[in-house]
């Protein structure tokens, strides 16, 4: 008897998702710097924490790297953002802050894995030379709620959605009130 099998629509997606995820947890541990001196590819000396990896999303108030490690105007608007989302019943999270070069790169090679080429993985993940984390301009918020609100009201801060393909992704563009510029469609597009 011939056994067919149906599978879900998006199931395969979410595969990939969970594949990248699990590649990017796995690698992370790589991007130590044994003894814990400094990053040779651009971080502060430390273990994994100062890579700007993160086990679980963090509050923007938290004292690791990965915030402390932003730009300050940028951590500023995202302290005021988070401070009115909670009055709003929004908790804001931060899944991913400030990065080093070497875990950027780490999260580069996983997507190049996941998606099959550079040129692919460079809509989702960009270069260590390119990437606003590494620079600590760029924060990437969660819960879903948590990028809605700042999708909606991230221009009072002067935050704004970057990449149309990541509504999690913000970077500090206009000035406090102004209107956002149109979202580049991803990553790649610089």
């Amino acid at each position: 008897m011939d056994r067919v099998t149906h599978r879900r629509p998006g199931a395969a997606p979410l595969g990939m998702v969970a594949v990248l995820l699990a590649g990017t947890l796995a690698g992370c541990t790589a991007t130590a710097s044994p003894g814990g001196g400094p990053d040779p590819a651009g971080g502060p000396p430390g273990g994994s924490q100062d890579s700007g990896f993160l086990s679980a999303p963090i509050s923007p108030f938290a004292d690791d790297w990965a915030i402390t490690g932003l730009e300050p105007g940028l951590r500023a608007a995202l302290h005021a953002a988070a401070e009115d989302a909670a009055a709003d019943g929004v908790e804001l999270v931060v899944t991913s802050g400030r990065r080093s070069a070497s875990y950027q790169r780490e999260l580069l090679d996983n997507a190049i894995r996941v998606y099959g080429s550079e040129e692919e993985a460079r809509r989702w993940v960009s270069t260590p030379e390119l990437s606003r984390h590494v620079t600590g301009e760029a924060v990437d918020i969660g819960y879903t709620d948590g990028a809605d609100w700042m999708v909606r009201n991230g221009a009072r801060y002067g935050l704004c959605q970057t990449y149309a393909n990541e509504m999690w992704h913000f970077e500090l563009v206009v000035a406090p009130g102004e209107v956002c510029p149109t979202a580049r469609p991803d990553a790649s597009a610089g």
